[in-house]
């Protein structure tokens, strides 16, 4: 096994015992990056001078035996994550050359670990959109099919991860950005109850939604960043007081006496894929089965559950998001970064750069917003949609008093072509379909892998918990 193949947990051993270097780790990495990035485009800059300075930090750390738990371990973010003194575009060129004067909160959390930072990762503009193609930097590429998407937003940290150009990626999730991508390429993503992770210094999007999360090798080492990243910001008011995690147990027996609730709403959808729905189903049944991996004596139930209101999500997001995304972006006037053209009055400065700036999606969505706030629809359309969107959240909550934690498919379907749905907007915007209805209640939700398609696809299983829940869906997310 190569180096950059490891994971968190293995390569922490490895480092420790001064089997390798963390510039030897590093360097299998970047050496990985050169090799792949311009066939998958994950990452839209690498800082590879940076990233050397860091694992000889590291290395001087271990040797006095000062490490944490990510001292000298290769990661990644998201472009629309603030990075101190790094490019961070977001995926538009209205911010082409900004280098942010701050870390974000979770990532001056992670910095502080001495971990070592590869670069920043490609995205869908501004976190908008399910397949990554509306990077204005060039879509990522699957690295299962080089034909396939990623999935979006958060397509280069999750296929970066997938093929092994870094140990782990920290990324944005508000309608389903960690998870579609997780699981098109096969990994773990987590999406934390809002309020868990602070917002600080992520590029918003919507801020109601908006949250930071995870993406990793597996359960255990994305359970260990979601201990690190988490806790109260007095930067960001909507942060909350929480009690650690505990570290994850590898016994499975963990799970006895656990209630798993499946709803039907979400197994009863017509675009559901006939194997994404066998596979996911196969994996509920060997979960239950008391002699699955050897166990015995497991008391895990499976009870049908519903949630009246799922299928008014998608129509609730997609009033809310783009409502928010319009009074979040109109701080974006291009005269300080990016593509400042020639103008003559200010007005024609704002319509110039934003024009050239911001990719269709990115004006698309704020057009609706700003017509969704207008004088005379903002009762008929925000207003009502905040309401549905409570109904939303109180299925959730008399749900999590029948079942600890609830499993769906991740995604309707397997990744798909790239350039397949992008003239289709409405098709595009359903990907999310199984991911939204957990972001706008507010609650965790964890994709994992959950097997492959005849043609080799990763599909991904989503495990969703009640608010403040990330124990439980990490235990339920390890034992499958």
């Amino acid at each position: 096994m190569n180096l950059n193949e490891l994971t968190i947990t293995k390569a922490r051993t490895g480092l420790d015992r001064k089997e390798f270097s963390s510039v030897e780790l590093t360097t299998t990495c970047l050496d990985r990056i050169k090799k792949r990035n311009q066939e998958i485009n994950a990452f839209i800059t690498v800082t590879e001078e940076l990233a050397m300075e860091e694992a000889k930090k590291a290395d001087e750390l271990i040797a006095k035996k000062k490490q944490q738990p990510l001292t000298g371990i290769p990661y990644g973010v998201k472009d629309a994550i603030c990075v101190k003194g790094v490019r961070s575009t977001g995926g538009a060129r209205i911010l082409d050359n900004y280098a942010p004067p701050f870390d974000a909160t979770v990532i001056a959390k992670i910095r502080a670990q001495g971990a070592v930072l590869l670069g920043k990762q490609n995205c869908d503009a501004f976190g908008h959109g399910a397949s990554n193609e509306n990077s204005m930097y060039g879509p990522v590429k699957n690295p299962h099919d080089l034909s396939k998407v990623a999935g979006g937003s958060s397509g280069g940290s999750a296929a970066a991860v997938a093929d092994h150009m870094c140990l782990f990626s920290i990324a944005e999730d508000t309608g389903g950005s960690i998870r579609l991508p997780s699981a098109f390429c096969g990994i773990v993503g987590l999406r934390p109850s809002y309020g868990r992770n602070s917002r600080y210094g992520i590029m918003p999007m919507a801020s109601s939604l908006d949250t930071v999360g995870p993406m990793g090798k597996t359960v255990e080492d994305v359970a260990l960043l979601q201990e690190i990243m988490q806790g109260r910001d007095v930067r960001d008011a909507t942060t909350v007081e929480g009690a650690k995690l505990k570290k994850i147990k590898q016994n499975y027996t963990k799970l006895d006496k656990i209630k798993i609730g499946i709803p039907r709403e979400y197994f009863e959808l017509e675009g559901l894929d006939k194997e994404v729905r066998e596979i996911i189903e196969t994996k509920i049944k060997r979960l239950v089965l008391s002699e699955a991996e050897g166990l015995k004596d497991q008391k895990i139930e499976v009870i049908d559950v519903s949630l009246p209101h799922t299928k008014y999500a998608i129509a609730v997001y997609y009033i809310i998001v783009p409502a928010e995304d319009s009074s979040n972006l109109g701080r974006l006037d291009g005269l300080r970064y990016g593509v400042l053209t020639e103008h003559k009055n200010l007005y024609e400065a704002y319509a110039k750069s934003r024009a050239q700036g911001f990719p269709e999606e990115v004006k698309r969505r704020i057009m609706i917003g700003t017509y969704a706030l207008s004088a005379g629809y903002y009762d008929a359309y925000y207003r009502k949609a905040q309401r549905v969107r409570t109904l939303i959240k109180q299925d959730f909550e008399r749900a999590f008093e029948q079942v600890d934690v609830l499993v769906t498919p991740t995604a309707p379907y397997p990744a798909f072509g790239l350039g397949e749905k992008r003239d289709d907007i409405l098709e595009m915007y359903l990907a999310d379909v199984f991911e939204v209805p957990a972001s706008v209640a507010g609650v965790p939700a964890i994709s994992v892998p959950a097997g492959k398609t005849k043609a080799g696809l990763p599909v991904g299983l989503q495990v969703i918990g009640p608010r403040m829940g990330e124990e439980i869906i990490l235990q339920v997310g390890q034992s499958i």
